[in-house]
């Protein structure tokens, strides 16, 4: 796996990274730092990477197991800590996931699953923070 990220001295600290599966996304700093908030910080990019991996294996084992699943939908909240390098201490996830006739087991399973085996973005963070779970289901 590689990037590359790109500064752009005329926007400030805006950066633009390209991946090696050939897409691209922006970062930006908080004015304070001198950035210009026109696009997420580096560190919002690792907290959205990390439920976009962990909601990608629920989902994966869910329909694996030949569950109903329509919809997947995770809220992340995590501190930092207050001294640098800043470290994510604590983050909770929240999972709303919907279908037909979804097991609570299944996906109290599914969850469980991607912490404990699968999501390496979450095995990372979970050397520095508190990792906790929540999950409620929506029947469509």
């Amino acid at each position: 796996m590689e990037c590359t990220v790109h500064w752009n001295p005329a926007a400030g600290m805006a950066m633009w990274v390209e991946t090696g599966s050939g897409h691209t996304l922006t970062m930006d700093g908080a004015p304070e730092g001198g950035g210009r908030n026109l696009a997420p910080r580096p560190m919002e990019t690792v907290l959205a990477g990390t439920g976009g991996c962990t909601a990608y294996d629920v989902v994966l084992i869910l329909q694996r197991g030949r569950h109903d699943v329509r919809g997947c939908q995770l809220r992340l909240q995590a501190q930092r800590a207050p001294v640098d390098p800043k470290v994510f201490t604590a983050i909770h996830m929240h999972f709303v996931v919907s279908g037909r006739g979804l097991p609570a087991a299944a996906v109290e399973r599914a969850i469980a699953l991607s912490h404990e085996k699968y999501c390496s973005a979450s095995a990372m963070l979970a050397k520095t923070a508190t990792m906790t779970t929540s999950f409620e289901l929506v029947e469509v």
